[in-house]
């Protein structure tokens, strides 16, 4: 197997952990299953570092395994033991009908893709689709959801599509520019789940179907 081929595998595997994310009913769970996605992101960023000979890409790594294998899941598990009725929120549409539009939403972005003219190598033309997709796995989970912390995931899985797709276009850049990133995604994450945390003591649901009281 080469580099390139290693790459494309592991990129593959966000797609599993996307889903299980998704699907999975217990927040907790999804929580540490996106910590163990998080921890594919950085093995994928070390492949590159290696491949593309960019030092930089080992700050990605390691910025992204605190902030994001540690870090976040921490948040959402403690975020969890604080809402009792955490894990009794259920999806707006059938498990099965949101595995078949992720399915549509993976080709498509393969079909995309594969029409752009990148200075990207060809080989990792793969792994760019499935950073597309996953940004949209991230809205998929938003928008079926209809836990507040569920969805919180969402904005997480979203990040880390949009965080892949800058490391293959772009994996250059200054380790500053991941830093500011990897920070602004946890303190996005805390004042979500703060925030979530404060309508579950309001409001007594986190069932988004159910606060109609903010409606106006």
């Amino acid at each position: 197997m080469t580099q390139y081929d290693l790459i494309n595998s592991l990129s593959g595997l966000l797609i599993l952990t996307s889903l299980l994310v998704i699907e999975t009913k217990k927040l907790r769970v999804s929580a540490i299953l996106y910590g163990v996605q998080s921890l594919v992101l950085v093995l994928i960023f070390l492949a590159l570092a290696v491949t593309m000979e960019a030092e930089q890409l080992y700050w990605w790594a390691a910025s992204a395994f605190v902030t994001k294998v540690l870090l976040v899941p921490f948040i959402l598990y403690r975020a969890q033991k604080s809402v009792p009725e955490a894990d009794q929120v259920q999806m707006t549409i059938k498990p099965a009908v949101s595995v078949i539009l992720a399915a549509i939403t993976l080709v498509i972005s393969f079909v995309v893709v594969s029409q752009l003219d990148l200075q990207i190598s060809v080989e990792f033309k793969p792994a760019l689709a499935i950073s597309v997709a996953h940004f949209f796995f991230g809205e998929l989970c938003i928008l079926t959801q209809r836990n507040l912390l569920k969805q919180v995931l969402g904005f997480c899985l979203m990040e880390n599509g949009s965080h892949l797709t800058l490391a293959l276009l772009a994996y250059d850049a200054p380790e500053l520019v991941e830093i500011g990133i990897a920070t602004d995604a946890v303190f996005g994450v805390v004042i979500m789940a703060v925030l979530a945390i404060q309508i579950y003591k309001s409001l007594h649901t986190l069932d988004v179907a159910s606060l109609t009281t903010l409606k106006g």
